[in-house]
């Protein structure tokens, strides 16, 4: 196994070393018109196209219902060892505590005039959520269900719906059902791919469409998210995991290379780097990552990541590194160095970061608390974590009093008729005493 080395003197050099990134997020379009006639079949036939996909892709021999019954989900609950029980119950606790302190509130502000303006804050009414099936169902994605869900929870949405892929017995793993049983969800439906996406979308017989669709899929999944956008909303557009690591000569390079396998192992796709300005340290991390790796059940899968999306980046100075680490914006930015809270003033871009050697990034993707739904690509220039944010909505109230229309009802109608919006001007002249509307339109 190899990881580049790339030694680069200033930020400026970044764009120019780092060309081999961009294979990375070039978007795979060869499967849109296949996943725009899974999206039609859907919308036309309803139950009958997802039972058809499902039995082509997942479980060959799949028979209705689509919806797991209470019955099943409650006795994957009690199936499921008391340990896993308690360590999903933590987790889920932790994620609780963190969304909770997210809400927003509705406000209102009163005018002088005693014109009042605000803003409501709402839930949607329903929230969809994909949770992958986790190769076939044998690495059940909790953690996932419990991310997405629980911001929802928090935000107050009366109806969660939650579609996974069966396994190849049409079962969906004790684990995912368990989650939910602890979270209090018991609308689950065995389907998965993009005719679940399109299922939530458009509604079916069994599935009544929803709001907005939150979780992560492949290609096929995200595709069909982003094809359905605007019919219904969705959380992001997701691509591979990345972490990037500043680590400066107080790094302990075991862990730094057992946080960057930790991304390396999840996907080909996945990148993993490294940003520091001790040579030292990346001579002594090039030797940890492969030892490591060579140990790791999915050794194959980060090596191949660490090879074609990793690098170790030495800089001159760690100004130079964090420059680089803003120009990533990375999802995952560790902080390795000896004062890390000194550092976080200058990040601009991340999804999430990580202070201190004993905050590694999976601390974060199963149990402190944090969303682990974040930007990848480098949009975390713009976009966050998923939050409780993600499933409101917010409305502007106006409620303006007789006396502000009076005062600013000339600059309004000239501004509407500025834009050719005649009936725009009248409907605030109609409010002004008889005298001043026919002044105001030259009688």
């Amino acid at each position: 196994m190899t990881c580049r080395i790339l030694t680069l003197r200033n930020e400026q050099e970044w764009p120019g070393a780092s060309q081999w990134l961009k294979g990375r997020c070039a978007p795979d379009e060869s499967m849109e018109n296949t996943v725009r006639g899974m999206l039609a079949a859907v919308r036309v036939n309803g139950d009958e196209a997802l039972v058809s996909y499902t039995r082509r892709f997942d479980c060959p021999d799949f028979a209705p219902p689509l919806r797991v019954s209470g019955r099943d989900i409650a006795r994957a609950a009690a199936q499921i060892s008391v340990k896993h029980r308690e360590q999903i119950s933590g987790a889920a606790a932790n994620i609780r505590d963190f969304h909770e302190a997210q809400m927003e509130k509705s406000w209102f502000m009163t005018r002088p005039d005693g014109g009042i303006l605000g803003q409501k804050i709402t839930p949607v009414d329903a929230a969809g959520l994909y949770v992958p099936g986790g190769q076939g169902g044998n690495t059940p994605l909790v953690s996932t269900l419990l991310m997405n869900a629980i911001p929802a929870q928090t935000a107050g949405v009366p109806r969660i719906a939650v579609c996974t892929p069966p396994r190849q017995d049409g079962s969906i793993n004790p684990h995912i059902l368990a989650a939910a049983h602890l979270l209090g969800i018991g609308e689950i439906y065995r389907v998965g791919g993009a005719w679940a996406i399109a299922a939530m979308t458009f509604g079916t017989e069994s599935l009544p469409p929803v709001d907005i669709i939150a979780g992560p899929g492949n290609i096929w999944v995200t595709t069909a998210k982003r094809l359905c956008r605007g019919t219904v909303g969705i959380d992001m557009i997701a691509g591979p995991s990345e972490v990037l690591i500043l680590a400066d000569s107080s790094a302990n390079p075991a862990f730094v290379a057992a946080d960057m396998l930790s991304q390396a192992e999840h996907d080909p796709l996945a990148s993993a780097l490294c940003i520091t300005d001790d040579d030292r340290l990346a001579e002594t991390l090039q030797q940890e990552l492969q030892k490591q790796c060579a140990t790791l059940p999915r050794s194959q899968t980060a090596a191949r990541a660490l090879r074609d999306w990793g690098a170790i980046v030495v800089t001159s100075d760690m100004n130079t590194a964090i420059a680089i680490a803003n120009l990533v914006a990375p999802e995952h930015l560790e902080l390795c160095t000896r004062d890390p809270w000194a550092l976080l003033p200058r990040i601009r871009h991340a999804g999430a970061v990580f202070l201190g050697q004993h905050s590694p990034e999976a601390v974060g993707d199963y149990y402190a608390g944090p969303n682990h739904v974040l930007p990848t690509m480098g949009t975390a220039r713009f976009a966050s974590a998923l939050s409780v944010q993600t499933f409101c909505k917010k409305t502007s109230i106006v409620a303006v009093s007789p006396s502000f229309v009076r005062e600013h009802a000339a600059a309004i109608a000239d501004l509407a008729r500025l834009e050719g919006l005649e009936a725009h001007a009248r409907s605030v002249e109609a409010r002004l005493p008889r005298e001043k509307a026919e002044a105001a339109n030259g009688g």
